[in-house]
């Protein structure tokens, strides 16, 4: 029987999607009576922690030269995280190490430590990092394979990190210390949140044996909203986009599109194209810009949509606004392209084809036209991304 588990994360606040799972995660497993602890690196935005006195040390890639040598020494696994991970190891002796995003900040020499002592490693996969040391698997904006197999020499090849060749060289470092044989030795179980992660893993040499699919789940709070929808409700007549403004959202195509047709559409997000986009946009009456809108807003503006856009152009995972729009009761129009292909079915929204503005067209007139069952597609979801259901794959098969 699991009874202490360490999630290990490089952040320990809510600064993006990994970090949002490790909070819930550890909550979950709080709340069922695992006891759960983390280790992270020093910030000046972490929540308090148990073991926040044994964190990693700070390091800054943006920084002068000494920082970046500092930062640099850090992606190889070298410097104080290895004396203050086993501090904590000694003391906590978890039954298993969890691990999120630990590149750069972190470094995978926490799951080398934690193996080396018969812990269990198992490490969720939040992004490609293990295939693509860009971790996004995109070259001009556009899906990437050239680092698949080994090759890694192209992220220096085509300075992939910041346009920069030392910071492509940095990453080139890494993904050459911390190969797929290395990784794989060093851990028990790799969680995927989509089977297309999974399949990309596989096709890369990984044994697929060690990969387990797990969606990740909506957490307690954002499920509550959800459920006090009243489903039942009229939906008003606008369509949206809730996401991050840069290209490899697709959000330019939508929004391109979206202008040419008679519809309603809200964008919520911010992002790089944000400044472009409300200028090119200005005279479009048909096309609202939201900004940034909290988690209450998101709520409400899913529940009255007749339906939502998930206009990707890269490898997405397991995306949250797929996810929250279904457990909305508000079917999906989705690229098909990464995971998000997984998450819709006949029933739930349309897919089409990235890149492909007449198939966006096509399956914004029909998500329009067509009479939607809200209520099923929220209970279907609400099931499907359970945090009952996670537990119990962690407990039962992936931690065992």
């Amino acid at each position: 029987m699991v009874k202490r588990v360490l999630l290990v994360n490089k952040f320990y606040y809510p600064r993006g999607g990994d970090c949002v799972v490790v909070l819930n995660t550890e909550t979950l497993l709080r709340e069922n009576g695992v006891e759960a602890q983390v280790f992270a690196m020093e910030h000046q935005q972490n929540l308090p922690a148990h073991y926040q006195d044994h964190f990693a040390s700070r390091v800054y890639f943006s920084g002068g030269m000494g920082e970046k040598w500092h930062a640099m020494k850090r992606t190889l696994g070298m410097g104080d995280v290895s004396a203050r991970f086993e501090a904590v190891l000694d003391d906590f002796k978890p039954d298993v190490v969890h691990l999120h995003n630990v590149h750069s900040y972190l470094s995978p020499i926490v799951g080398a430590l934690a193996h080396k002592r018969g812990i269990r490693v198992v490490w969720t996969l939040h992004d490609y990092k293990l295939l693509c040391p860009r971790y996004d698997c995109l070259l001009n904006n556009k899906p990437c394979e050239k680092c698949f197999s080994g090759a890694k020499i192209n992220v220096l090849l085509h300075k992939c990190m910041k346009d920069s060749l030392p910071a492509s060289g940095v990453a080139w470092l890494e993904a050459l210390k911390w190969n797929r044989r290395t990784v794989e030795e060093n851990t028990d179980l790799f969680i995927c949140p989509s089977q297309f992660m999974a399949n990309k893993m596989k096709e890369n040499g990984f044994d697929p044996a060690k990969l387990k699919v797990l969606n990740n789940f909506l957490d307690p709070v954002k499920r509550q909203q959800y459920q006090n929808i009243d489903i039942t409700a009229p939906r008003e007549d606008y369509y949206c986009f809730v996401g991050r403004l840069s290209a490899e959202k697709g959000i330019s195509d939508l929004l391109e599109v979206a202008s040419q047709l008679p519809y309603k559409l809200k964008v919520a997000g911010t992002g790089t194209l944000e400044p472009a986009l409300r200028i090119k946009y200005a005279d479009a009456p048909n096309i609202e810009f939201l900004g940034m809108i909290d988690a209450v807003e998101v709520a409400q503006l899913l529940s009255k949509a007749r339906f939502s856009v998930a206009p990707s152009q890269c490898y997405e995972n397991n995306p949250l606004s797929v996810v929250e729009s279904l457990c909305a009761g508000t079917p999906v129009a989705g690229s098909q392209i990464g995971g998000i292909p997984e998450l819709i079915d006949s029933s739930n929204g349309i897919v089409f084809q990235a890149f492909d503005k007449d198939t966006l067209a096509t399956a914004i007139n029909m998500s329009m036209a067509r009479e939607w069952d809200h209520a099923a597609i929220s209970h279907h979801a609400m099931e499907r991304f359970a945090p009952a259901s996670h537990l119990h794959a962690l407990m039962s098969d992936i931690y065992r």
